[in-house]
C-alpha cells in the first residue's frame, strides 16, 4: 500500500513548523506534521512561555515587597515554587490544548515520533516512510552545555524551569537574553546571582546604551556580574558548585546555570546524508527558506540568524505561502522585534547606533533619546530607562531601542516605525495617549525632530 504523497511534510512542530503547517492547510495544501515531543516545541514547553510565567511571578514578588511605598500594607511571606510551577504549567497546558485543537481542526495529520530525512521527498518515522512534494525542516534548537555534565547542580534553562525551590545562590554563565532573564527572575525571588559574561557588556547584541542602563539597574538590584570574564571549570561541592574563571577567580553557589546560547538541533536527522548544505550544524537556506535541494526548505532556529520563536513562526508562514504559489515578503532578521523580559524590560528592532554608523557612515547617522523619568506613567511605575531612536540624517528611522518597565509592549510601534521607514517628522506628528509608557516614543520623536518639550538625554 502506497502512502499519500503530501504537498508538505513538516519535520518539527515548534513555532516555525506548526506555523508552516497551519498556513499550508489554510491555503488548501495537504500537510503532515511530524513531532517526537509535543506540538509547540521549546518555546511553549521549555522556553519563552514558562520563563515569562516565572518572570511574572517574580515581578509580583517585587510588587508585594514595594507595596508599602504606595500605601498598601502587604508582606511577602515567601515563595512557594511548587505553586509557581503549577501556575506556569497551567498556562502551558491551556496554550498546548488550544494549539492541538487548531492543528486537528485544520485537517493536518499529526505524526507522533522521531522523524529522519531519508530522501529529498521523504521522512521516515518509526519505520513508516512519509512522502512529500515539499519537506520543511523545522527541528529547532537545544541548550548548549559547553561540554559540561548537566545534573541538579549544573543546569541548562530546561532544568532551571523545573526546580522545586528558589536556589539560595546561582552563578549564571552568559549575560545574553536567557542569562539576564533568569538572573532577573531569581534575584526577585530571593536568590544571590552572579553573571559571568565573556564579552565586554551584558546583552552584547543590544545597543551599547541599553547595556549600560541594564548594568546600572542590575547593580542597584544587587545582581553581581563580571564581564570580559571567561569560564574555566566547575567543581561540585557539598554545598553546590565552585565555578572557576580564567582570571583565577572562583565563585561558590548552590547551582550553576549554563546560558551561553542555543545550538541547531540537526544531528542524526539525515540532513547531511541527503545532501542538505550545512555550516557548523546550521542548515543553509535563502531568504525564502529554500535549501540547496529543490523541494527541501528550512525555518527557525536551525537557520543562521536570530533565534526567536516569532522569527521562526514568520518564516514558516513565508515558506507555506511560497509553496502555495503566493509571493510573500521574506523575513528580514534586522527588522524582527526583540524583547528581553528582565527588569527593566528591553525592547529593540532595527540597527544599533554602532551598526547604523558602520552601514551608513558616522556622519550620516543621528540619534535621539528620551529619558522615561520625564514620563508620568514611568513615574507612577517607578521605573528608570529611556527610548532611543537611530536615524539616517534626512531619512528614515532605522533603529528603535528602549529599556524600562513594560517596554516590551512598546516594540510593536517600534517595529512599524522601522519596517515602514518612518522619519522623525512622521512620528513626531502622531498623537500618543497620555499618561502611557507609549508616550515615550512620541517624546523621543520630538527630540529627533528638533522640537523636544520635555527632558531628554
Amino acid at each position: 500500500m502506497t502512502d499519500t504523497v503530501y504537498d508538505m511534510v513538516v519535520l518539527g512542530a515548534g513555532s516555525g513548523g506548526y506555523a508552516a503547517a497551519l498556513r499550508g492547510a489554510q491555503l488548501g495544501l495537504s500537510v503532515a506534521l511530524i513531532e517526537a515531543d509535543k506540538v509547540g516545541g521549546t518555546c511553549l514547553h521549555r522556553g519563552c512561555v514558562p520563563t515569562k510565567a516565572i518572570l511574572h511571578a517574580a515581578e509580583t514578588a517585587d510588587a508585594v515587597r514595594e507595596a508599602g511605598a504606595l500605601g498598601i500594607r502587604a508582606h511577602l511571606e515567601g515563595i512557594d515554587m511548587n505553586t509557581v510551577n503549577d501556575y506556569k504549567d497551567g498556562v502551558i497546558t491551556r496554550m498546548y490544548k488550544g494549539l492541538q485543537g487548531l492543528v486537528s481542526s485544520r485537517g493536518i495529520e499529526l505524526v507522533q515520533g522521531w522523524g529522519k530525512l531519508v530522501a529529498k521527498d521523504a521522512v521516515e518515522v518509526d519505520g513508516r516512510v512519509i512522502r512529500g512534494r515539499n519537506i520543511i525542516l523545522a527541528s529547532g534548537s537545544y541548550s548548549k552545555t559547553i561540554g559540561q555534565q548537566v545534573d541538579d547542580k549544573v543546569l541548562t534553562s530546561e532544568g532551571a524551569l523545573q526546580m522545586d525551590h528558589v536556589p539560595a545562590s546561582a552563578v549564571i554563565l552568559g549575560g545574553g537574553v536567557i542569562g539576564v532573564e533568569f538572573a532577573s527572575a531569581w534575584a526577585s525571588l530571593g536568590c544571590q546571582v552572579t553573571i559571568i559574561e565573556g564579552l565586554p557588556r551584558l546583552v552584547p547584541n543590544e545597543d551599547e546604551a541599553i547595556s549600560k542602563m541594564l548594568e546600572r539597574s542590575f547593580r542597584k538590584r544587587k545582581i553581581t556580574f563580571k564581564t570580559k570574564t571567561m569560564f574555566a571549570s566547575v567543581d561540585r561541592t557539598e554545598a553546590g558548585v565552585r565555578v572557576h574563571t580564567e582570571d583565577g577567580a572562583s565563585y561558590d553557589a548552590e547551582v550553576m546555570l549554563i546560558a551561553v546560547g542555543r545550538g541547531p538541533a540537526t544531528a542524526n536527522l539525515g540532513y547531511e546524508e541527503v545532501g542538505v548544505a550545512m555550516d557548523r550544524g546550521f542548515v543553509l537556506a535563502d531568504e525564502y527558506g529554500r535549501t540547496n535541494i529543490e523541494g527541501v526548505w528550512a525555518v527557525g532556529d536551525i537557520v543562521p540568524g536570530v533565534q526567536l520563536a516569532h522569527r521562526g513562526f514568520a518564516q514558516g508562514i513565508v515558506v507555506a505561502e511560497k509553496i502555495a504559489g503566493l509571493a510573500p515578503e521574506p523575513v528580514d532578521d534586522v527588522k524582527v522585534p526583540k524583547v528581553t523580559f528582565c527588569e527593566p524590560e528591553i525592547a529593540s528592532v532595527g540597527l544599533t547606533e554602532a551598526k547604523a554608523k558602520e552601514i551608513h557612515g558616522a556622519e550620516n547617522v543621528t540619534t535621539a533619546e528620551f529619558k522615561v523619568a520625564g514620563n508620568a506613567k514611568s513615574q507612577i511605575l517607578g521605573t528608570q530607562g529611556f527610548v532611543k531612536l537611530v536615524s539616517v540624517k534626512g531619512g528614515p528611522i532605522v533603529g528603535f531601542h528602549a529599556i524600562g518597565a513594560r517596554m516590551g509592549e512598546q516594540v510593536g510601534e517600534g517595529q512599524l516605525i522601522v519596517n515602514w521607514e518612518a522619519d522623525a517628522d512622521d512620528l513626531a506628528a502622531l498623537v500618543h495617549a497620555h499618561p502611557t509608557q507609549n508616550e515615550t516614543i512620541g517624546e523621543a520623536a520630538m527630540v529627533l525632530a528638533g522640537k523636544a518639550l520635555h527632558n531628554h538625554g
